[in-house]
């Protein structure tokens, strides 16, 4: 289903639980599937949406056992025609309107690791059709669905600040997630839409566990609180990036990952 009406007037919330209507992609798992759950535990209901289907009606089945509303809508972030058709369900799902989109959906695991003169232009275009023209491409569809005073949250990640060699792909592509973030914050902001991004440091996803060897040592030493970073430890961002108290932030990167870039 297209979008057929550009500039649709946001309807109010529902009436009663007076919960929000939040759309999370890639949340088939790992961080996507944790900022789920952590808003179905804040209230809200949750569209939960990734290329993975099976994946997504997992995550869905779990916001429902704990309680919670959640619909899962199979979406391609690098397609207009599927980010159009989650802006639509999204927006019925949610009564006419959407008050969060979290842009989590991102290729990260079994991405080539080499010098950027042996990167694969293939495997580098693809990096950046997820990683940023897929934020683009969500916020895009979504925009005319998001609630005033709606909010906006991207990933980004901590390697675009200690430029993590060997990855020039990803680090770039995260890079222009931060740039993507201020320009949307700058557009938005007349309609009281705030947008924000997390910078996680490397997290215990499964992504993660396929990356590297030995993950939960990897970087302890170098944070500040020598433990490694679950998913639940970046949740708390995305709530105070999605919540009332940083109403008066925007354009902002938070980084999240316990004190390493200080070491």
């Amino acid at each position: 289903m297209m979008n057929t009406n550009p500039t649709p007037t946001p309807a109010r919330a529902p009436a009663g639980a007076g919960s929000r209507t939040v759309v999370v992609t890639g949340a088939a798992g790992g961080l996507g599937r944790a900022f789920a759950l952590g808003f179905q535990a804040a209230g809200d209901r949750v569209v939960v949406a990734d290329v993975d289907q099976s994946g997504a009606e997992e995550t869905a089945a779990m916001v429902r056992e704990a309680g919670g509303e959640a619909l899962a809508v199979p979406a391609d972030v690098t397609s207009v025609e599927s980010t159009e058709t989650l802006a639509v369900r999204a927006a019925e799902f949610g009564g006419g309107g959407v008050d969060v989109l979290v842009n989590n959906a991102a290729v990260y695991a079994g991405i080539t690791r080499a010098p950027f003169e042996e990167l694969d232009p293939a495997e580098w275009d693809r990096v950046m059709a997820v990683n940023l023209k897929g934020p683009w491409l969500c916020t895009k569809a979504l925009s005319p669905y998001l609630r005033p005073r709606a909010h906006v949250v991207n990933l980004a990640s901590a390697t675009v600040f200690s430029g993590s060699a060997q990855w020039a792909h990803y680090v770039a592509s995260k890079s222009g997630v931060i740039g993507l973030t201020r320009v949307l914050a700058k557009e938005l902001g007349p309609r009281g839409i705030t947008v924000n991004a997390i910078a996680p440091g490397f997290t215990l996803t499964e992504a993660s566990h396929a990356l590297i060897e030995n993950a939960a040592e990897y970087g302890v030493e170098r944070s500040s609180l020598k433990r490694a970073s679950e998913p639940e430890d970046i949740v708390g961002a995305a709530l105070f990036l999605a919540g009332a108290g940083s109403e008066y932030i925007s354009g902002q990167t938070l980084v999240v990952d316990g004190g390493r870039q200080f070491i």
